[in-house]
């Protein structure tokens, strides 16, 4: 497993994470906020499989 998440992509997907879990657990939006713990979790661990399939990397390090 690379590494394929940068510091800002992996900001980002934290913050979203957050959001959509806060709202789910506030009832403001329905179940489908719970799905929030995805970005949460590439997040965590730098590695999104999406972008594997894709060919996209946005970690400036090299291999």
């Amino acid at each position: 497993m690379n590494i394929n998440v940068g510091t800002l992509d992996r900001v980002l997907r934290v913050v979203a994470g957050l959001v959509l879990i806060v709202l789910a657990a506030t009832g403001t939006v329905g179940w489908w906020g719970w799905l929030g713990v995805v970005p949460l979790a590439t997040a965590l661990f730098r590695f999104c499989p999406a972008y594997t399939l894709l060919g996209i990397n946005t970690c400036p390090l090299k291999k």
